[in-house]
């Protein structure tokens, strides 16, 4: 557990002052006096390059040195409506999200980074009753799983007014595609607002390792996506992430843009939501996410280092995931419901290098099968030519078998194809004048990073003829 030392004596107008903060925000220490401790006299020193500074506070394995209130608010979480605690992880896409909303709000929170503190996994785990959700908020002790920026918007309090600002351009999602549009879009001196729903980087962000963008050889998703973020920021562009789109009208000329939260104002709008992931539509399927079965190796598989499983599916993505989790888990088995995987060769061939990785071909998928606590322990599939079921055990599975373009929230908007994309013509134009698409969520899009960002150019440029 989080551990908070407080070196001090009683004597000190400003340890008293500490000691009473911390009791009135009903925070657990251990207080120890220098005047009868000599080895905390001697700690004390160390720490101050040879100073008896009081009071010293030792709060998980780092020192402060005097802090005054406002300095312990922001160390511990503590705020007007009570104390905040993020448990998450760096590579959590909703943790970042959160932690963004918190900081634009201003509101304190203390983060603790499951990855780095085995109690705090456990705590998550005992909270949401064995399964690891992250981000688990606790708000003076209660705990609240994944809060979206509505639900932590009630929770702690925060007044946010409607933008009255009108933007030259409104970008709904914060993909490659998205951010290369603000870009674009900034650097002919056009406002530009990015909404994202959840983390800036789409599912590229997602992405452990990613070898085909110009310019690098190799880089991460999330360091690339980082770097987009950074110029799209740099020249001007607003983001805002957490923020769900829930209706677009026009009136008066502009695009009303209504979230979750607030109503945003716009001359013209570019749709670039990209896809999500496609399940199986198999038993026990929704009852186990999260709890054994995930869609996200870079998200989620830490949680699975020295553990056995599976990843199903055939393609550049299943193969690419199952090559990176092979990396560290104890095994990886790779179910195909094909006698051949439709990856690229380049993937296929690395396959037979990794030893810690098996291959069921010609497999489907028929249901999962939860084990004592209610997580996922197998994997039932049938033999497509003998019809023979089998069991195949594991401690996770990762799913990859495509992706369903965001767009549901439009379809009575704009024009779409069968398939649910958006129907674009000439520069990212769609059936209704002043709105673009881009990115994956675009009919005929190719889903890579390298063409999302040409398809964003697209977008920007239609933007400048319209609005000229």
């Amino acid at each position: 557990m989080n551990s908070l030392t407080l070196y001090g004596a009683d004597w000190c107008p400003d340890c008293q002052r500490a000691k009473s903060f911390l009791k009135d925000n009903t925070i657990n220490f251990e207080f120890i006096d220098v005047d009868l401790d000599k080895e905390a006299t001697a700690k004390v020193e160390a720490i101050n390059n040879g100073k008896r500074i009081i009071p010293t506070i030792i709060y998980n394995n780092k020192s402060y040195t005097n802090p005054n209130n406002v300095e312990l608010s922001e160390l511990l979480g503590i705020n007007e409506v009570g104390r905040v605690q993020l448990f998450g992880a760096d590579w959590c896409p909703d943790c970042r999200r959160a932690k963004s909303f918190l900081k634009d709000n201003a509101i304190n929170f203390e983060f603790i980074d499951v990855d780095k503190h085995e109690w705090a996994t456990a705590k998550v785990e005992e909270i949401n009753n064995g399964k690891r959700i992250i981000p688990t908020v606790l708000i003076n002790g209660i705990p609240h799983t994944n809060p979206d920026n509505t639900k932590l918007t009630e929770l702690l309090s925060i007044n946010i007014e409607k933008e009255h600002k009108v933007f030259d351009t409104i970008i709904i999602g914060g993909g490659a595609a998205g951010l290369t549009t603000s870009i674009y879009a900034q650097r002919d001196r056009f406002d530009t607002l990015i909404l994202e729903k959840k983390n800036i980087g789409g599912n590229a962000f997602l992405t452990e390792k990613i070898e085909n963008y110009p310019g690098f050889t190799s880089i991460s998703g999330p360091e690339l996506m980082d770097k987009m973020e950074e110029q799209a920021k740099t020249y001007g562009a607003e983001i805002k992430t957490g923020e769900e789109v829930v209706g677009i009208t026009k009136k008066d000329g502009l695009f009303n843009i209504e979230t979750k939260s607030t109503v945003f104002l716009g001359k013209t709008v570019v749709l670039a939501t990209g896809s999500t992931y496609r399940l199986l539509g198999i038993p026990n399927e929704s009852e186990l996410i999260g709890s054994g079965i995930h869609f996200c190796a870079t998200c989620d598989g830490a949680f699975y280092r020295d553990k056995d499983i599976i990843v199903i599916g055939g393609g550049n993505s299943a193969l690419e995931e199952g090559i990176f989790l092979s990396s560290f888990c104890k095994s990886v088995k790779i179910v195909h419901r094909s006698k051949e995987f439709s990856a690229s060769k380049t993937y296929v061939e690395k396959l037979d290098q990794i030893e810690n990785i098996s291959t069921y071909m010609n497999k489907t998928a028929i249901e999962f099968i939860a084990g004592k606590n209610e997580t996922f322990e197998s994997l039932k599939v049938k033999d497509n030519d003998t019809n023979k079921e089998a069991l195949i055990s594991a401690d996770g599975v990762f799913i990859f078998i495509g992706l369903i373009p965001n767009t549901d929230s439009f379809k009575d908007l704009i024009e779409l194809d069968e398939r649910g994309f958006i129907k674009t013509s000439g520069l990212a134009t769609t059936s209704v004048s002043g709105i673009f698409a881009a990115g994956d969520c675009r009919e005929g899009a190719i889903a890579q990073v390298a063409a999302a960002t040409g398809e964003g150019v697209l977008a920007s440029y239609g933007i400048r003829d319209f609005l000229k």
